[in-house]
């Protein structure tokens, strides 16, 4: 018995790995052996080295760390992503080998000319103009091998539309940008390519990357899903709240919606397979539960980091606005899962087979130890880049406290190779994301697509927020998650704050949507991956995760009209009355989609559903009152029927 669990357990592991390559390409890399391979080491070590040292005894000047970690990222990138797939994944192309050198020169220039750069500021040589086109190129094909067309069509636009502003029309319209002054803006200040989100990736960022893979290295992703087994896999549904509470913990340290799905999605899709679950819903739960991992504070897929510099307020400030919303997400991702076991009758797994908590948290309890250290840091006033540090020394520390955790010095190495390689994939969209900061900074075009919007919408909000959602649905379409929100935030979030919207709610509301992307239809990549490991219909995969993931979809429209939910200008009785009234409310609207409450919904009683939990969902006692008025009566109705139809069949028998 225990040779088949092993052999399914690695036939899932490698299923996982099958679905990484495929949807998830910064998992695609290359395959060395012998010299290559030793070399690819010494680079990421020395990588995760710099990133450490820097942030011991203090970062370099803006640009020199920036440039630094650029060089490396884009070397890396090179060596370990081929120009082309049908290239061997163990041989190195000469192509590939140049590029690489590029890769790493093209930085270097700043940092050898940082000086000489400094004294002219603003006048650029040829030799400067010659470098800085071809790493603005190398950053456009490093993003096209890490993160993905997508992301490369939208900086190809952007960069277009920097040469045509005389032939645009309407408020598009400028006066156009010159090669020099374009690549002079995007290589040499730091409101290109070395901006803010670049800034963000070599200093924050790739600690909780680091972080994040030292927590894995000891085993505290088979710790969240083991206690997630231990808390709810006896329950109704049990495997599918497995796959809720370990996704949404696993999204604390993952940055990517896909690959949190095959990380956890190889253990609980075939759980809930085999419980009944249809496959498509299967992969549903673990595609909604996996992208609510990029929602759900502190790390929030690195965006936290983003968000907080952007909007100009404390990280911490950024995590407490983040947890209502993540709370209300997978309350409504655990409610849908569980009406629906109610309504197919499916039944939890037998608690004989499951493990026991207090066995789980005194073999492995700590390695939570670091994650909670992390949060109280944050939490007391402590920089994310000193918590980050902390943390990483703590996560080594406490996996000697047992035998059985203990990581070895080659476990310690191989943990600075990983969350070097980890972070390729940030910060490559990040330089990329930086092309379009500098087009946009430079030609005005955030305003002016924000002044289409409003005039498209008329002047009013409502018809504002639709637009906006659609804009960054369409922007996050196979983005990775920092990427994501540093181009709905440039792009859309403009038209909210014209609105007089506050700058926090904005923000968060393009995120939102940004994010929730990756299960939309027609291209939901967390989806089509969980499908890849249920075997469902990706397209109908994709639109049963949009259903569990509603909360998504309402609630950014909520916080916007009442910043309560976000903790902006909220007291203690009002916020835990918004929480309440909220997490009612999403019992009403999952249960209408659902069409179960507390039996059967028909088709009025799930009109009514929807109302009461939109109405409840919304803060604000002429709102709330309404909604549980309506909510109590379907509540009632359905207990009567169901109550009618028992005692029936009782005097039929």
């Amino acid at each position: 018995m225990a040779i088949d669990k092993n052999a399914e357990a690695e036939k899932n592991a490698a299923l996982a790995k099958e679905v990484l390559k495929k949807y998830d390409r910064e998992s695609d890399t290359m395959l060395y052996t012998g010299f290559m391979a030793k070399l690819i080491s010494a680079l990421a070590i020395s990588f995760s080295i710099f990133q450490l040292y820097t942030a011991f005894f203090g970062v370099l000047d803006a640009q020199l760390q920036r440039a630094v970690h650029l060089g490396f990222a884009l070397a890396l990138s090179y060596l370990l992503y081929p120009s082309c797939k049908s290239w061997s994944r163990h041989r190195l192309h000469p192509l590939d080998a140049l590029l690489a050198v590029a890769g790493a020169a093209s930085p270097a220039y700043i940092v050898i000319m940082y000086r000489e750069l400094a004294m002219r500021a603003g006048m650029t040589t040829t030799p400067d103009l010659l470098v800085g086109a071809v790493g603005v190129l190398l950053v456009i094909e490093a993003t096209r091998r890490v993160v993905g067309l997508p992301m490369v069509i939208v900086v190809l636009a952007f960069l277009a539309y920097a040469f045509a502003g005389p032939y645009m029309p309407g408020v598009l319209s400028h006066r156009g940008l010159s090669p020099e002054q374009l690549i002079g803006h995007l290589y040499f200040t730091t409101e290109g390519i070395f901006g803010i989100p670049l800034g963000v990736s070599s200093t924050f960022i790739f600690l909780f990357i680091l972080f994040g893979a030292y927590l894995e290295c000891t085993g505290l992703g088979k710790f969240f899903i083991d206690i997630a087994n231990a808390i709810a896999g006896w329950a109704s549904g049990g495997p599918a709240k497995v796959a809720v509470i370990s996704s949404a913990l696993m999204g604390t340290v993952s940055g990517s919606s896909v690959a949190n799905v095959a990380g956890t999605g190889s253990f609980t899709i075939p759980m809930m397979k085999k419980l009944g679950y249809r496959k498509e819903f299967a992969g549903a739960v673990e595609a909604a539960s996996s992208t609510g991992g990029q929602l759900m504070p502190p790390v929030m897929g690195a965006a936290a980091f983003l968000m907080a510099e952007f909007v100009g307020v404390p990280y911490i400030e950024v995590v407490e606005a983040a947890i209502i919303p993540a709370i209300l997400y997978f309350a409504g991702v655990w409610l849908g899962v569980h009406l629906e076991a109610k309504r197919t009758n499916l039944k939890g797994i037998p608690r004989d087979q499951l493990p026991k908590a207090w066995v789980i948290f005194k073999e492995r309890g700590h390695l939570a130890i670091p994650l909670i250290v992390i949060v109280y840091l944050l939490v007391t006033g402590y920089t994310p880049m000193r918590a980050a540090l902390v943390a990483i020394v703590l996560s080594i520390a406490v996996s000697c406290l047992r035998k059985a955790t203990r990581i070895s010095f080659a476990d310690i190495v191989r943990g600075l190779e990983d969350g070097a390689r980890n972070v390729l994939g940030v910060a490559i969209a990040c330089a990329s994301a930086g092309i379009i900061i500098g087009v946009v900074t430079k030609t005005g075009v955030g305003l002016k697509l924000a002044s289409g919007l409003l005039a498209l919408a008329g002047g009013y909000l409502l018809p504002t927020m639709f637009f906006t959602m659609i804009t960054s649905l369409i922007l996050g379409m196979g983005v990775p998650t920092t990427a994501n929100y540093v181009i709905t935030s440039t792009i859309a979030a403009p038209a909210l704050l014209q609105m007089g919207v506050p700058v926090l709610a904005a923000h968060m509301f393009v995120f939102y949507f940004g994010i929730i992307a990756d299960v939309t239809p027609p291209v939901a990549l967390a989806a089509y991956a969980a499908s890849g490991i249920s075997g469902g219909k990706p397209l109908l995969t994709g639109v049963n995760a949009s259903k569990l993931a509603i909360a998504a979809f309402i609630i950014p429209y909520i916080f916007v009209l009442s910043p309560e939910l976000l903790m902006i200008n909220v007291t203690a009785g009002s916020l835990i009355m918004a929480v309440v009234t909220a997490v009612l409310g999403m019992v009403g609207v999952s249960s209408s989609l659902i069409g179960y409450l507390v039996d059967h919904s028909t088709r009025l009683e799930r009109i009514a559903q929807f109302l009461g939990g939109i109405l409840m969902i919304i803060p604000g006692i002429w709102t709330d009152l309404p909604g549980f008025v309506i909510f109590l009566l379907v509540v009632f109705l359905q207990y009567r029927r169901k109550k009618q139809r028992k005692n029936t069949k009782a005097q039929e028998m």
